[in-house]
């Protein structure tokens, strides 16, 4: 199973992590693409660990919008977080999200960087990046 830094973008590192449930302490302040399903419990893996920015699939939506479920969630605590349209990218591939990904939805945290729905992975990561490298990204 994929965990693996790939980049660092502006000072943060880019980690492709095919689950969520892969995540450490040493992940805090990263950014994570993730190709495990957007929902409550993928939330509460990101919660602990404490990414700058966590990417998941949105899992077709599922019963009340539960595959999306991390995106409130997360603003809750004050992670950004989108999802990747599962039409675009392979749910557990998380190679497949940050080459051929596109978002679908996301919280008020990433939408401050300047990011929307439609946007590709590698867009939005690059974005966040370099907000978060900004005098103007919160702390």
């Amino acid at each position: 199973m994929l965990n693996t830094t790939i980049a660092e973008l502006h000072g943060r590192r880019l980690v492709l992590m095919d689950s969520i449930s892969l995540i450490k302490a040493e992940d805090e302040g990263t950014i994570i693409i993730s190709a495990s399903h957007g929902g409550r419990i993928s939330a509460g893996f990101a919660a602990k660990g404490r990414p700058a920015f966590v990417l998941f699939n949105d899992a077709g939506g599922g019963k009340s919008d539960a595959g999306r479920a991390a995106i409130a969630l997360l603003d809750e605590v004050g992670i950004a977080c989108a999802c990747v349209d599962h039409r675009t990218a392979r749910i557990g591939d998380a190679r497949d999200h940050y080459h051929e990904g596109r978002l679908s939805a996301l919280n008020s945290h990433a939408g401050r960087a300047g990011i929307a729905p439609g946007d590709t992975v590698r867009d939005a990561v690059e974005r966040f990046a370099v907000f978060a490298a900004s005098d103007h990204a919160p702390e």
